[in-house]
């Protein structure tokens, strides 16, 4: 696999630290950089995909049947040799048009004989992405997609899709080469070339978390409780609302007319989080421009159906694959989740916006509208999610809902944008951590991880201070 970019975050991180980061407004020294005037060229982008159209099987082997002749239920590619990719998946042109059936790839690690046994594709993966009927729901650049498998670096690969009834048109297999680290990683790794400053895109980015960390920061260090609650009272519009959700005070009787104390807010302390920048998104991908909600009223929860097969320290090169395939392969404006957390319990900044900031994503289907997607990177059907994984969660939630008022253990009211599960215009009932398929009809997050949300939710309360 291309090497990680754990050093290279544990250096930009070791610099970031060492500056001291106002709790109150971004100081003069952390504005961004002059933009570079001119894009990097197609060769200095890091990443690629290579995108190869499915033929009819031949009743080989390698297929599903055992007959002669082209099944017009199946589709595929026999084993070939192909540029290096890590992350697989299959897009066909209608995006609502459902793959009801099976899909399965064998891969070959690059430089190696051997191939691995058949892999299984999440088909469903309609469930994700923006509501029906917003500016994104409705791009023309759309595609129906499965869920991407992560499969390490390989150079050959194998592929067959069997229907249970007609394929949808237009069935592509999407092989994507997550990219090299940026310049400046470790001494010995691939990196990509970069121009000599920030792209807008880039300055853009980073900016919008200034009131957190340094400008072009690998992480957005973590603050204790006592700190967060000092910061907290920069974000006044948060600070409002969590001022309104708290339970009033009896005043004692016969008072001493003295001036009463700011209530603390119920919010945990905000945990480390890596930041685009440090797992290196090219925000030349995505659209420009970013997109809100009105608030945070609920999480929910995912999995990324990806596959365990990763370490941490490759992690970031998983959600540049996912990004990739987010953007390139389903048309999506960017990076579908609102945050990512690995097996390990590291935090990653999903769709750029800024992390404490109301960004609208596209993570469960007729409800991103005043909530937050969390993904948990892997795939939780039948493993268990790790207890570092709960933990990420949980402070997660803590911190982000508590910027909203919003108590971990409760419910709340959301207006479905349609889905199988709810009309569009429905008001549901939801718990304010959810699980993926409390709003849609779907196996998201994993049973063993939706069996864990409970736990998240009373060690979320306890971050905040309410149990």
């Amino acid at each position: 696999m291309r090497a990680s970019l754990a050093s290279s975050i544990a250096v930009t991180c070791a610099a970031v630290l060492a500056l001291p980061v106002s709790l109150a407004a971004p100081a003069a020294a952390t504005a961004p950089p002059a933009v570079a005037e001119l894009p990097p060229g197609p060769e200095q982008l890091p990443g690629s995909t290579q995108s190869l159209p499915l033929e009819a099987l031949d009743g080989s082997e390698r297929g599903f049947g055992g007959g002669t002749g082209a099944d017009p239920a199946e589709r595929g590619l026999a084993r070939r040799d192909v540029r290096p990719f890590s992350l697989v998946g299959v897009v066909w042109d209608d995006p609502a048009a459902a793959l009801h059936g099976s899909v399965q790839v064998r891969t070959r690690a690059t430089g190696g004989v051997t191939w691995s046994e058949w892999q299984d594709v999440e088909t469903h993966n309609d469930e994700h992405g923006a509501d029906p009927e917003t500016a994104e729901g409705a791009a023309r650049a759309l595609k129906g997609s499965t869920a991407p498998l992560w499969v390490g670096d390989s150079d050959g690969v194998e592929i067959r899709v069997r229907g249970e009834e007609q394929l949808p048109d237009g069935l592509r297999l999407e092989l994507v080469d997550p990219g090299a680290e940026p310049a400046g990683t470790a001494p010995g790794t691939r990196a990509a070339a970069v121009p000599a400053g920030p792209t807008a895109a880039e300055a853009a980015a980073s900016a919008v978390n200034s009131q957190l960390a340094p400008y072009g920061a690998g992480w957005i260090p973590a603050l204790s409780k006592e700190e967060t609650e000092v910061s907290f009272r920069y974000f006044p519009k948060a600070a409002k609302a969590a001022q309104a959700a708290r339970p009033p005070q009896a005043a004692p009787a016969k008072a001493a007319p003295v001036v009463a104390a700011a209530a603390k807010p119920y919010i945990g302390p905000r945990p480390k989080i890596i930041t685009r920048k440090g797992w290196g998104a090219d925000e030349k991908l995505r659209e420009k421009g970013f997109v809100y909600t009105k608030s945070i009223k609920a999480a929910f929860v995912h999995h990324t159906a990806t596959g365990n097969n990763y370490t941490c320290g490759q992690a970031p090169s998983v959600l540049r694959g996912i990004y990739r395939y987010h953007v390139k392969s389903s048309g999506w404006r960017d990076f579908g989740y609102n945050f990512a957390v690995d097996k390990c319990g590291n935090i990653y900044e999903g769709r750029a916006g800024g992390v404490a900031k109301p960004v609208l994503g596209a993570h469960t289907l007729g409800f991103n509208t005043n909530s937050m997607g969390v993904a948990v990177i892997g795939t939780y059907s039948k493993s268990n999610p790790p207890a570092a994984v709960l933990t990420a969660v949980a402070k997660l939630t803590a911190w982000k809902l508590g910027l909203h008022g919003v108590n971990p253990t409760s419910t709340t009211y959301l207006t479905s944008g349609g889905g199988n599960l709810y009309k569009k215009g429905t008001k549901v009932k939801l718990r304010t951590i959810s699980g993926h398929r409390d709003g849609f009809a779907t196996e998201c997050p994993g049973a063993r991880l939706y069996g864990k949300l409970a736990t998240a939710r009373t060690s979320s309360a306890k971050y905040q201070g309410r149990l």
